[in-house]
């Protein structure tokens, strides 16, 4: 019975990082790429303030229930153990790829107002989508990983 605990806190926390990578492939990347530029850095200052204790407790929940869970499949030589290791790694791939892309570039739009931002915010913006757009495929292969190991597994 802790394992099937274990099992389905770690598949509610990755839900929600991939509900994020969802949502911005249905419509949110599209969406920021559409804006103007005093838009664009009024929305992401927002999200960012807005989110930065709430996702803290996303990641850091995701983490820890990947690690246990991780730990619990590996008596197991099967798929179980296969498909934790996968959504593991993807996981750790999004915080790498987190921490040193998408952080570092959220500090300098933070920088920004509506009214002052750089000639080249485009460039800082693609810049962002570039780390992000990897980090979305991390997710939802990890997440596709965790809800095939809870099927088949």
């Amino acid at each position: 019975m802790a394992l099937k605990i274990i099992q389905f806190l770690n598949l509610l926390a990755y839900g929600f990082v991939a509900s994020q990578a969802m949502f911005y492939l249905l419509a949110m990347s599209k969406t920021q790429k559409s804006m103007r530029p005093a838009s664009y850095t009024e929305l992401r200052n927002l999200l960012d303030n807005n989110l930065q204790v709430t996702l803290r407790i996303v990641y850091y929940s995701t983490l820890l229930t990947s690690l246990v869970w991780f730990i619990c499949t590996l008596p197991y030589s099967g798929f179980l153990l296969v498909s934790s290791s996968i959504a593991l790694g993807s996981f750790l791939i999004d915080m790498v790829l987190l921490l040193t892309g998408d952080m570092p570039i959220n500090k300098i739009i933070q920088t920004w107002s509506p009214e002052t931002y750089p000639a080249d915010w485009e460039a800082y913006r693609n810049r962002w989508f570039f780390y992000y757009h990897r980090r979305q495929l991390a997710d939802l292969l990890g997440f596709a990983s965790l809800l095939a190991g809870a099927c088949f597994g």
